[in-house]
């Protein structure tokens, strides 16, 4: 990886603060957030990447409001997919490869056991099916010089994410409820930027997944967040978490009610191990 010239996009999101945290020595990292890389702004995009002249993009850049995509659907295609697009041909005009982030929203839930990288996607909502339609094209405009790496749950100490705001909920009132009936596997960005740096280092390409190991509800997940804030003082008093049904807690978006990723392939291919949840989330909250 010695001299390898990689530009992030979406440098000011969860991922990118990770991805620059985690970034080896040898690599020249050039970290650009919206400011810097608008994938609004095609012409701004273009001429950072021909100036910049990137071995490999790291595309972290997402509209991610998985509710609000509902009534922005153009935004949401506009930057997921169309953004997406931009960023390939650019690299595929560099010669360059890039490593593409997706998600587990482009399945639609009802397997029941994990999906393989292989499986027919089939999102619920707009922010599914634009994540989608940025994969078919990332991997159009560039066939076998990208890679595309399907997360899930992605939580970190940087920025907004389900822990942080269970963290301030659990501070201000003395009961929640949570769904319980959605299962996936919550994911510490810190292990995905830094199974990112590696698929980078071994030039991997297709498509692969990679979450922390374990599954959980939303309901579990906030259960664990509140037993290892109040173990080590983050929280200082419990409150009561109850368990709902997604019938009870309707939001403008469907969600998958089971999103767990099959990771084998990915970690083989990676020469990695992938810890459990509950540990990632133990180091996030001792960050924090």
């Amino acid at each position: 990886m010695a001299g390898l010239k990689i530009l992030i996009a979406g440098a000011g999101g969860q991922l990118g603060w990770e991805l620059q945290r985690t970034a080896p020595a040898e690599v020249d990292v050039l970290a650009a957030d919206k400011r810097q890389l608008n994938l609004l702004q095609p012409d701004q995009v273009c001429e950072l990447i021909h100036r910049e002249q990137p071995d490999w993009i790291i595309n972290a850049a997402a509209y991610t409001a998985v509710d609000k995509a509902e009534d922005e659907a153009d935004i949401a295609y506009a930057i997921n997919r169309d953004g997406a697009r931009l960023l390939a041909t650019c690299a595929a005009e560099l010669g360059a490869q890039m490593l593409h982030i997706s998600t587990d929203f482009v399945f639609n839930g009802q397997k029941g056991t994990p999906y393989l990288v292989d499986d027919q996607p089939g999102p619920l909502g707009v922010y599914g099916a634009s994540k989608q339609a940025g994969d078919e094209v990332v991997e159009t405009a560039l066939g076998g010089r990208c890679a595309i790496i399907r997360t899930a749950w992605v939580y970190s100490a940087h920025g907004n994410n389900f822990v942080k705001t269970m963290l301030r909920l659990m501070t201000e009132r003395d009961q929640l409820g949570i769904v319980a009936d959605q299962i996936g596997s919550p994911t510490w960005a810190n292990g995905l930027a830094r199974a990112s740096w590696r698929a980078v280092q071994l030039n991997l390409s297709g498509m692969h997944h990679w979450t922390d190991m374990g599954v959980a509800s939303w309901y579990d997940f906030a259960v664990a967040i509140q037993e290892e804030a109040l173990a080590i003082g983050v929280l200082r008093k419990p409150c009561v978490i109850s368990p709902l049904r997604t019938a009870d807690y309707p939001t403008p978006a469907a969600r998958p009610a089971y999103s767990v990723l099959d990771k084998t392939p990915t970690l083989q291919a990676l020469g990695l191990q992938a810890v459990h949840w509950r540990q990632a989330l133990r180091e996030m909250l001792a960050e924090l």
